[in-house]
């Protein structure tokens, strides 16, 4: 799909590196060190990058959320953020719904969630699925509107993973 007409970029991201929580709920699980890191360092590439989103969704797991806390502040920008309930635990189908449902105004969106739906949704758009460590990045061009989101839709634009990855 090279040279494609891109209207909208779409930026997926692997939650950092968690810890365990013996007993507890996986839901709860908080990232670790060095989850706290590589979450910093992907802050500062997307802003070095220029990769800057409108809109951020993301899961309701703590370690989603804490990856977005530690990144959102090299931004330089305060976009929107919603917490979605239903993209913990969702596959990559059921995150391209999400996806669809995406405001027009919003050019770019990023996702933090969960594998195996973000390498899947990676591979889903653009024929390729990437190695997708936590913290991995993979920014995708898009075309058409968001409601028109299907399977083949996507160019790879960019990729980032984690030192030591």
């Amino acid at each position: 799909m090279e040279g494609m007409q891109q209207t909208h970029s779409l930026i997926v991201m692997r939650h950092a590196k968690a810890g365990e929580l013996p007993g507890g709920p996986d839901l709860d699980r908080p990232l670790r060190p060095r989850g706290l890191r590589d979450s910093a360092a992907a802050g500062q590439w997307l802003a070095r990058q220029g990769f800057v989103p409108d809109l951020v969704i993301c899961s309701t797991a703590v370690r989603t959320r804490q990856t977005w806390e530690n990144l959102s502040g090299s931004l330089g920008a305060d976009p929107a953020f919603s917490v979605e309930p239903g993209l913990y635990g969702a596959d990559a189908d059921e995150v391209a719904e999400a996806v669809r449902g995406t405001p027009e105004d919003v050019r770019t969106l990023m996702y933090i969630g969960h594998n195996p739906a973000a390498a899947d949704l990676v591979g889903m758009l653009t024929g390729a699925e990437p190695d997708f460590p936590t913290a991995a990045i993979a920014v995708i061009g898009l075309p058409g509107t968001w409601a028109e989101l299907s399977i083949g839709d996507g160019e790879a634009l960019a990729s980032w993973l984690p030192r030591g990855q």
